[in-house]
This record gives C-alpha cells, structure tokens and sequence, in this order.
C-alpha cells in the first residue's frame, strides 16, 4: 500500500510517499481501505516535532480516516466487511489502509459522503465538547468563536447555531468570515481589521458574549476576554496563532468569569460518561442533517505535502481533505 511517511522532523516537505507492507487485522481490530483522510493542524505540530506528545520516528501522520470496512481479526463483533465508517486515531491516518480497534470506529450513515465523513470527526468532536461540556451553552446566549474560518472554528460556528445560540463569528479574511456567514453566524468581525474588543461590546449592546471558543490564542484572546459579560465561559482549545497568551487573571475576577481547557482525547478518558452523552448528541445532529463539515480543500495521497502546508499557512477554510483513492 501507499502511505505517508516521517523519516526525520521537519517541516511538511520532510514528508514522504512509500511503499509499505498492508497490515493485517489482529485479534480485536478492524481492517480499513481508507478512502480519504483529513488534515488537522496538529498533524503539521507532529511532523515538525512541536506538539506536546512527540512520535517516534518512522511514523504516518494523520489522525482520522473514512472508508470501508475489509476484514475484522478475531474477538470484533458489530463490525463486518463492507461497512462504512469513520474514525480517528494519534497518527497514522495517511496510508491507503489501517487496522484499528472497533471503539475508534463509528458507522457512517446513509447519505453522508466519505470525504465529508473524514472530516467530521476531530474538528466536531472537539467544537462539541468545548461548547456543551466546559462551555454549558445554552439556546438563546451569546458565542463568539476566535478562528471561525478553521477547522475547529468552523464547526463550532456550525454547532453554535444548530444549538439555538447567537453566533459571532471572527476570523482574518474576508474569504473566512464569508464561510462562517454560510453556516450561520449572525455577526462577523475581521480581527486583522477591527477592534475585536470594541466591536463585540457594540454587537452585544455592552452587555459581552456569553461563551467564547478560541482555538487561535496569540493577541486575540485578551481582547475578546475583556469583552465578555457576567459569568461568561471562556474555552481555550489551541493556540493555532503560534503564541501562548498571558491572560491578566482579574478580568475574570471583575467578570465572574471561568476560563477553561479542552484537550479532546484526555477528557473523553477522564470523563466517559459526559464524552458519552456529548457523542450521542452529536451524532444525532449530523443525522438529522442540522450539520455538516466544510471541505474547502482535496488533495490526492502525492500532494499531501501540499495539504499540510494549507494549514501550517493558515490558508485553509474548513476541513481539508487528503483522497486515498485518487
């Protein structure tokens, strides 16, 4: 088979196409032909050696796959070949095939694509778990989402409305902000552009946002904390603007704020009864069809490097898409 390989950290041009070895399915795995497979910014951190939890090299990156169930080892019952599904993983998700275990595997239903299914995982698993979990929204108050042209952003933007909430949505172009109108935002602020602290309090009539998800960080936070109102939730959920914000801790005293974190895999582990519930909701809404991935972007295996510098340049509007059969 085909696969994407790291035989040294680096930028994306480290990236390689090889040959591989196609894995079997062992007992307690699954076998899947991947038909397409999105790109997340932490797959570019990985490459390069920056993320919090570095690979071992040789590895392939990637961290969610969609495609077609081929074969199942021993001990796997509710899967069987033939059966669409998608899901996710650390790394390895940029290779024509892969065997994981049946619990990272969700059925994909009728009338979903798979390239849009590969790219519904990670992005609304987080966004939904930022907003329902340590964001509590609630139908009727106020969100803004920081990055609302990206992956995470997008989703929540999406997620936001399909939740009742009134969504803000800011980003760095217009291009960006265009796409968070489409899938619902109420009110758009170009922060390159605009004063994101003044134009939120005239937004909001002086009253702030109620809950805020900011996967950027870097110069945007502050402001659109002090733009909060009483007992606003902040949730921090990535830094994709490459700095860490230092936050002065009284703004959240003067407000009644709480300032959370939402790291995705270790709350579904420490919380699997809430992770549980925020999955089953998800899922519904996907269904019912009162949501759906935006894939700007799809690239051939050969391209991957092209892919993933999409991302590191912050270029991409939604989801990213890397087609294995293509």
């Amino acid at each position: 088979m085909r696969a994407a390989v790291v035989r040294e950290y680096g930028p994306p041009e480290v990236l390689r196409i090889e040959e591989l070895p196609d894995p079997v399915a062992g007992p307690g795995q699954v076998l899947v032909d991947v038909h397409a497979a999105a790109v997340n910014y932490p797959d570019v951190l990985i490459i390069a050696n920056r993320y919090q939890i570095p690979v071992k090299l040789p590895f392939t990156p990637g961290s969610e796959i969609a495609g077609v169930v081929s074969a199942t080892g021993p001990g796997v019952s509710g899967l069987a070949p033939g059966m669409r599904v998608a899901g996710s993983m650390f790394v390895g998700a940029f290779a024509q095939r892969i065997a994981l275990p049946p619990a990272s595997l969700s059925p994909v239903p009728d009338g979903i694509d798979l390239r849009g299914a590969a790219a519904f995982g990670v992005v609304y698993a987080t966004a939904h778990h930022a907003l329902r979990s340590p964001g509590r929204l609630r139908a009727g108050e106020t969100l803004l989402v920081l990055g609302a042209g990206g992956g995470i952003g997008l989703a929540a933007v999406d997620l936001g409305r399909a939740l009742g909430a009134r969504v803000i949505a800011a980003a760095s172009s217009a291009e960006k902000l265009a796409a968070a109108r489409e899938r619902g935002a109420e009110a758009c602020i170009d922060y390159t552009r605009e004063n994101l602290k003044d134009r939120l309090k005239e937004l909001t009539g002086g009253r702030g946002v109620d809950v805020v998800i900011d996967p950027v960080g870097g110069p945007y936070s502050e402001p659109a904390l002090r733009a909060c109102g009483w007992r606003a939730r902040f949730v921090v959920v990535g830094f994709a603007a490459g700095e860490i914000p230092r936050i002065p801790l009284n703004l959240l005293l003067l407000k009644g704020a709480e300032l959370h974190s939402l790291n995705i895999g270790p709350f579904m582990q420490a919380e699997p009864q809430e992770a549980a519930r925020n999955r089953a909701e998800l899922l519904e809404l996907w269904r019912a069809g009162k949501i759906s991935p935006h894939v700007s972007s799809v690239y051939p295996l050969a391209r991957a490097v092209e892919a993933l510098r999409e991302l590191a340049e912050r270029r991409a509007i939604g989801k990213v898409v890397i087609d294995l059969r293509a």
